[in-house]
């Protein structure tokens, strides 16, 4: 059963990698080539300058993912550590930890005595790291699994942007436009399913994933614009 829950969470950690590398792909990448493209309508420096930032961004993206990830297992580890002295040294103050825990959270003493004595008969390591610290034992996220899922989501999200800014005329700011558009609905994927995965409100993840894209282009789009006309 571990072994199955473990494989559960990796597959879950590589989704959010996936979806949050695409993501930030996508929000990096349209603020590039729409900054250029309001100091220069040549299409050349335009793509050039998004291919730099994709280029730099799946870097930073997969490093920034492994080493984060990396130290969350590395806090889990040390935690494991520490709640190993505390039972060899403290069996039963862990014992009223748990027990006392359940009780404050609304179960009866009867109940929470025979609960944590059974978990803890069973896993007492297991018990009191899920009650102290919120994790599972042996659940540990691969670094190396998210640091690669992102090196590839993220140039595949930095590739809209770039398309549009490119195959789009640059007549009347056309090209700046369909960007915009094509990024927001973009944004709009990326944020629900990032909030499916996190669990948080669907409506306002989404809305808020999109209002940061548009405030990141108009920002870049009017910097561009005036160092374009200096």
């Amino acid at each position: 059963m571990a072994k199955n829950n473990q494989s559960l969470a990796q597959r879950n950690n590589i989704i959010r990698a996936s979806v949050m590398g695409a993501n930030d792909g996508i929000l990096s990448v349209s603020g590039i080539v729409i900054g250029v493209a309001g100091a220069t309508t040549n299409p050349f420096s335009i793509l050039i300058a998004g291919f730099a930032g994709a280029l730099a961004g799946t870097v930073s993206m997969a490093m920034g993912e492994y080493v984060s990830v990396h130290s969350q297992n590395d806090a889990q580890k040390k935690a494991e550590a520490t709640q190993e002295k505390r039972l060899q040294q403290n069996y039963a103050d862990e014992f009223d930890f748990v027990k006392d825990k359940y009780i404050a959270e609304g179960v009866p003493a009867t109940l929470a005595i025979q609960a944590t004595q059974e978990m803890m008969e069973a896993d007492p390591l297991g018990t009191t790291i899920r009650e102290r610290y919120g994790f599972t034992l042996h659940q540990e996220m691969s670094a190396i699994s998210a640091g690669i899922a992102s090196m590839i989501s993220f140039p595949l999200g930095s590739i809209l942007p770039m398309l549009a800014i490119s195959l789009v005329t640059a007549q009347n700011h056309m090209n700046v436009w369909a960007t915009a558009v094509s990024v927001a609905i973009a944004l709009a994927i990326t944020g629900y399913l990032a909030a499916k995965l996190s669990g948080a409100n669907l409506y306002k993840a989404t809305l808020r994933n999109v209002i940061a894209g548009i405030f990141t282009m108009i920002i870049t789009y009017g910097i561009g614009t005036l160092i374009g006309g200096i």
